[in-house]
């Protein structure tokens, strides 16, 4: 069986840094950090009160209240980004075979505040069950993509992956491989995540995962860098509109790259921590890169998970310098969570869109805040540490890795006809 070509057609961001893709885009190449103090709540006893939050989010720009307030936030994320992919992409859906248009969307959490806040106003009841009507509709993970196919009529294949960090990686894997087998002409795909809330941050504090330097939220994500000490907690969505190659063809659009390859692994090693070795990282990487049958040198930037945490980093660094030897001193390597915070179940989503943009640009995001040289780390690797470089990308490398072990990395390579 010959396998269909899969292109990326439509693009929709939703980030701490910017409010659409252009913003984005903007955003991650001069350097801009989205961490501030948290405005969603009083976060005054909490170790971490940063977050990269969005900025200027009002639903009611985007929803009638009616709706809005049926809708927890990660499902409101998930619905703007995905306009703007559809807007952005051109589609007619009148001139489409909707039965053939799915939606698989990531969140590791769902909806996380819907959840809390029920509990807290029954916590502060007299025991008698007042639950809204919506609660389990707004809070259960697989909502968002049943509402976005909801308004735009898709009736192909409809689903959310919950694989921690690496799910929306995982969603846009999924779209990609039932596409190219043939199962469905196309797929918004991509990921939202909710978590600046009491229980995201406290939670988070309670694993001590977050960066805890509320001095100075906007230089605490510091990936690679000797004074990393946590990540720094994200929020907002990202999504893609993947179309098989002909269909796209047929409809005369614009097509930013080409998903060329995928892979998948698990650490099997810890609930939270990565194998030391970054043998799970190693591993999907190669997956990747075997089944696009690539060589290691058509690799141009890696996007990483790069959380900037003591442990991760380095993990993912031995892991590239083992998969791809003397060519990793060839490679601009960057971790945008420096800028963006990293957003859960949504940064796959967010990161691809930066990687195709690389591609399509041929310019690589930095990696900000990096101010003392780590021993941990090869100096001659290019970690495009402060400021953007122009270089020619023909492919890129996205890795995301979650709490479980999970790994998943994409490759996009320039569109070439």
């Amino acid at each position: 069986m010959k396998l269909k070509r899969v292109v990326v057609t439509g693009l929709g961001a939703l980030t701490p840094i910017g409010n659409n893709i252009q913003e984005y885009w903007t955003g991650l190449i001069n350097g801009v950090s989205g961490a501030a103090p948290i405005t969603q709540f009083d976060a005054s006893k909490f170790k971490t009160q940063f977050a990269c939050e969005l900025k200027n989010y009002d639903p009611n720009n985007y929803f009638d209240k009616k709706d809005h307030r049926k809708l927890d936030l990660f499902a409101q994320y998930a619905l703007i980004a995905a306009d703007e992919a559809m807007l952005d992409s051109g589609i007619d859906v009148e001139k489409i075979n909707s039965d053939r248009v799915g939606v698989i969307w990531g969140a590791g959490i769902g909806g996380l505040k819907t959840f809390q806040d029920e509990c807290f106003a029954f916590a502060k009841g007299d025991g008698t069950p007042r639950f809204n009507p919506f609660f389990i509709p707004k809070m259960i993970a697989d909502i968002a993509p049943g509402h976005i196919s909801m308004k735009y009529n898709f009736r192909g294949p409809n689903f959310t992956t919950v694989s921690a960090c690496a799910s929306s990686t995982n969603a846009i894997i999924d779209a990609y491989n039932y596409i190219r087998l043939g199962m469905a002409d196309a797929f918004i795909t991509g990921g939202s995540e909710a978590a600046v809330n009491e229980a995201g941050i406290g939670g988070f504090n309670a694993l001590h995962a977050l960066s805890t330097r509320n001095d100075d939220p906007k230089t605490a994500s510091r990936p690679f860098d000797l004074g990393r000490e946590g990540f720094v907690l994200g929020e907002g969505s990202g999504a893609l509109i993947l179309e098989e190659y002909e269909h796209a063809i047929a409809r005369g659009a614009k097509i930013y790259a080409e998903v060329i390859g995928s892979g998948m692994s698990a650490d099997a090693h810890h609930i939270t921590a990565p194998h030391p070795e970054g043998l799970g990282a190693l591993n999907v990487m190669k997956n990747a890169l075997n089944d696009a049958e690539m060589s290691i040198t058509d690799i141009d930037y890696i996007n990483v998970h790069g959380t900037s945490t003591p442990l991760g980093d380095v993990a993912e660094s031995k892991a590239i310098k083992q998969v791809f030897g003397e060519h990793a001193y060839n490679l601009n390597i960057s971790s945008t969570k420096s800028m963006t915070g990293h957003l859960l179940g949504a940064a796959g989503a967010v990161e691809a869109i930066a990687s195709i943009l690389a591609v399509k640009n041929d310019i690589v995001p930095p990696t900000i805040n990096h101010f003392t040289d780590d021993p941990e780390f090869d100096p001659k690797l290019n970690f495009t540490f402060n400021k953007a470089q122009k270089r020619t990308v023909n492919a890129a490398l996205s890795n995301t890795f979650g709490f479980g072990g999970h790994n998943a990395s994409a490759i996009f390579k320039k569109f070439n006809g």
